[in-house]
Formats: structure tokens, sequence, C-alpha cells
């Protein structure tokens, strides 16, 4: 039986593949890396990468589809950025748990 979260990934992926013919199309691509704490990590190739319109591209395009199409997906990230931010929100929630005490 599939779990909540495979299903969840598996339609990241169904949607990132219909997401990726409009990145190709630039000599790009975009391919899933991982899903933690809500947030989608992918990497990029090709043209893509280095691009100056990458973060744009991301933020108003493969997330808002993410999300619109993925319940519990709250942002995407390039995977290279993962450690920094695991190390964001752990360093967020020790802070929130200090201030509650």
């Amino acid at each position: 039986m599939e779990n909540i979260e495979d299903s969840t990934i598996e339609l990241i992926k169904q949607t990132l593949d219909k997401v990726r013919p409009f990145m190709q199309r630039e000599g790009g691509d975009v391919t899933f890396d991982s899903f933690e704490d809500g947030i989608v990590y992918v990497n990029i190739a090709g043209a893509c990468e280095g691009c100056s319109y990458l973060g744009a591209d991301l933020e108003q395009g493969v997330e808002i589809i993410l999300m619109e199409e993925v319940p519990g997906v709250v942002a995407v990230r390039l995977a290279s950025q993962k450690e920094e931010i695991k190390k964001a929100l752990t360093e967020a929630k020790s802070q929130t748990t200090n201030n509650n005490m």
C-alpha cells in the first residue's frame, strides 16, 4: 500500500513532467531531487543553470504550479540549497522553542 508521502512525491514528479517541456524549449531542464518539510528540492540543468531568470522561473513558474497541483507543497528550492535551508529551519525551530519557555 502506498503511503501519503509516496503519492505526494509521485504527484510532484508528474507535475514536473508537465513543466519540463517549457524549460527544455529554452535549453534547460528541471528534475526532482527530494521533498522534505513541504519543500520540493529540484536540480536544474542546461541553459537554466546559472541563468539570471532562474529565480523567477522557479518561484513564478515551477513553485506556483506545484503549490496549486500538489497539496502540502509550500516552496520549491534548488537541491544545492538543501543543507542551508535545513540549517535555517532547525535554527528557527530552536529559537521558537526558546522563546516559548
